[in-house]
């Protein structure tokens, strides 16, 4: 799991942002609405062993917004599956990079693709660098997220930790369809941050307290987030498949 040391979003209108995240890796600021919102966490364990796999094309699919949220929930898989999993985590998370990189691909293509997983993606961002991404990411097309998020992701040590990693965004928003104009626009929709951390604040009121965290069937997982681990949390809800 990993946390950040100490975080100060104030919902910045593109100029800010783009200047805070160009020199300040930890703190985006902006007075256009005086809305602040105190993040604070501790540094925490190493990254967790997992098994490599191919990563398969994704798709996503809106679910209803729960009440907790003013947005819908990414996700993969069919609704009536019996086992839904929730993944609050951070795009500048290494953790959850190492996840969807080794992890995710296998969780896929056995439990989700063969209908015994409902896979949500909820957003969790550390830093402005994830707050930026992830504002990103619910501005590409919904068909797109899961792909875009994958490329964060796998391309997370080109962009979420250098000084230039709004420009490096700007790149990878246009492989996703995104112009010049849709990525300003984008970073510019301050309604859209503040929903972007709602559902932050919605995972800290269920205990989040790192990222990656997943619950199973609305329970907390505890442990190394491996294929293995995560049959064996889910052995209770599928052992009458």
């Amino acid at each position: 799991m990993y946390r950040n040391l100490r975080i100060a979003v104030f919902a910045p209108g593109a100029m800010a942002i783009a200047a805070l995240l160009a020199f300040n890796p930890f703190t985006v600021s902006g007075n256009s609405l005086g809305l602040a919102v105190a993040m604070a966490a501790e540094e925490a364990a190493p990254a967790k062993e997992a098994a490599p796999a191919a990563a398969p094309a994704k798709e996503a699919a809106p679910a209803p917004a729960p009440a907790e949220s003013a947005l819908p929930d990414m996700a993969l898989g069919k609704e009536d599956a019996p086992v839904t999993i929730v993944e609050y985590s951070s795009l500048s998370c290494p953790h959850c990079a190492h996840f969807h990189r080794d992890v995710m691909p296998a969780l896929k293509s056995d439990y989700i693709d063969t209908g015994k997983v409902r896979y949500i993606e909820r957003e969790f961002p550390l830093n402005n660098a994830g707050l930026g991404g992830a504002v990103l990411a619910r501005c590409v097309d919904p068909i797109r997220f899961f792909a875009f998020t994958d490329l964060l992701f796998s391309r997370q040590e080109d962009w979420a930790f250098k000084e230039d990693a709004l420009q490096r965004l700007r790149i990878y928003a246009k492989q996703a369809g995104l112009t010049d104009a849709d990525f300003e626009k984008c970073l510019d929709d301050e309604a859209l941050q503040k929903k972007v951390l709602a559902v932050r604040e919605r995972g800290e009121k269920e205990g989040v307290k790192g990222t990656p965290t997943f619950f199973i069937n609305g329970k907390i997982f505890n442990g190394a987030p491996t294929l293995a681990a995560l049959t064996e949390a889910m052995k209770p809800y599928l052992s009458t498949q």
